[in-house]
């Protein structure tokens, strides 16, 4: 399945905030790094060439995975500060790679040229040029002001010498000219501020125009992503029907039909020998029990009465007090999330904490679960061994392909010798009261 973000533009931070002395000097620094980040796309355009010339053979496809992925981490940087710096968010939608030759693959992508690697391909081909076009300009200005300041100095002595010497339009000929060449100098550093904010924000633009897919290439890949989460919710649900009714086939119904057979012997025993239908009575009641025992837990699994009365806050609570791991909770959600919403996060988290018991050796936990900005953030660190992989078919990919229902997103880190911390991610809004008891 593709990967696919949302992309948004901000209004730029010098639109409506005036001149700012601090912001312009903080945008000139960005300037520089925009500038250096075109000095990497360059040498890196330098192997591109390369790399292309041997395409259409087998070393050429063997060099073109990593060589897309040092394009796309220089991409991916410059998308990021895209966001931070200027409020434009880009979308990068890669498509998935077969499991086999990826060189192939990628090289098939560059021909069709209607995708991701292609227009990342593209931008680090034209960034060594364009890009310091965009970025030059406030140093360009504070040069401009430095040679106008020793124009004013020097220019009138240095036009006797050299016949003739300029600043911009100027020519210097005598005192007068170098101090107006002086003067503009002066002005060319504050100028050189006012731009330097306008320059990171088109940079941006710029980027945002050469990396960003079309609308039409966005919708697609949206609607696949869709198709996909709808057929996966189709198959968690027909998975979880044949649970229920397997769990009620082998557990309640099996006692409830042994119920029935022992109180149909007793009814054959009641006159003839008293003794044995009190036994058998005794049993029938036993067999209730565990049949009612079995019918609460599975309820219990379908929709925890914790979680329908109180919320998902206190139902992760209930969750950390009986995880055999000492767990410690940090929760700030003053509303509940939609039901639905509500119970993937509870059966995510419950099968986290499962697999941290069962596979970790931690001896510690810790849980923290929050609103902000419209996302619920779920974190779950323990102190165990690490090395769990969500990609691998494990149950954390179940609980990745449960939160893709909801456009939710889950992120693991965990190296070997730990710790582990996953992180999940829903879109979300709070419209329910609360109700949790803390």
């Amino acid at each position: 399945m593709a990967s696919t973000r949302q992309f948004r533009e901000s209004r730029p931070p010098t639109a409506d905030q005036g001149f700012s002395v601090s912001r312009g000097l903080t945008a000139w620094k960005r300037c520089a790094v925009l500038w250096w980040l075109s000095l990497r796309s360059f040498w890196l355009s330098l192997w591109m060439v390369t790399v292309s010339m041997l395409l259409g053979s087998r070393p050429g496809a063997g060099l073109l995975p990593s060589t897309v992925r040092m394009i796309r981490r220089l991409a991916d940087r410059q998308r990021h500060l895209a966001k931070e710096w200027s409020g434009i968010e880009i979308p990068a939608v890669y498509e998935d790679l077969p499991t086999g030759n990826r060189g192939v693959a990628l090289r098939s992508q560059l021909l069709a040229r209607n995708n991701q690697i292609w227009r990342d391909w593209r931008w680090a081909t034209l960034d060594p040029i364009v890009g310091p076009l965009i970025a030059i300009g406030p140093f360009a200005l504070v040069l401009s002001g430095f040679w106008g300041l020793l124009t004013a100095v020097f220019g009138a002595e240095l036009s006797k010498q050299w016949d003739s010497i300029w600043f911009l339009f100027i020519p210097v000929q005598n005192v007068p000219t170098a101090v107006l060449a002086g003067v503009l100098g002066v002005l060319m550093f504050p100028l050189a501020l006012w731009t330097a904010p306008r320059s990171v924000h088109w940079h941006s633009r710029y980027l945002r125009a050469m990396l960003a897919p079309s609308e039409s290439e966005m919708m697609a890949h949206r609607i696949e992503h869709l198709t996909t989460t709808r057929s996966d919710a189709v198959d968690t649900q027909m998975a979880e029907l044949r649970r229920i009714e397997r769990d009620l086939h082998d557990g309640a119904q099996a006692r409830l039909v042994a119920m029935g057979m022992t109180l149909d012997a007793a009814e054959r025993l009641l006159e003839t020998n008293p003794e044995a239908v009190r036994t058998l009575l005794a049993e029938a009641r036993q067999s209730s029990s565990k049949a009612l025992e079995e019918l609460r837990d599975l309820v219990r699994g379908i929709h925890p009465p914790i979680l329908a009365d109180r919320g998902l806050a206190d139902a992760v609570r209930s969750l950390a007090l009986t995880c055999p791991i000492k767990s410690e909770v940090a929760i700030d959600l003053p509303r509940r999330p939609e039901p639905p919403l509500e119970s993937a996060a509870y059966f995510a988290v419950s099968e986290i904490l499962t697999n941290a018991t069962k596979h970790s050796g931690a001896e510690r936990v810790w849980i923290d679960l929050r609103h902000d900005a419209g996302q619920l953030r779920i974190s779950i660190t323990d102190d165990g061994r690490g090395g769990a992989d969500a990609s691998g078919g494990s149950g954390l990919h179940g609980i990745e392909r449960r939160l893709a229902t909801f456009d939710g997103v889950l992120a693991v880190s965990s190296p070997l010798g730990g710790p582990t911390i996953v992180t999940m991610e829903l879109p979300c809004a709070l419209s329910s009261q609360k109700t949790t008891f803390s």
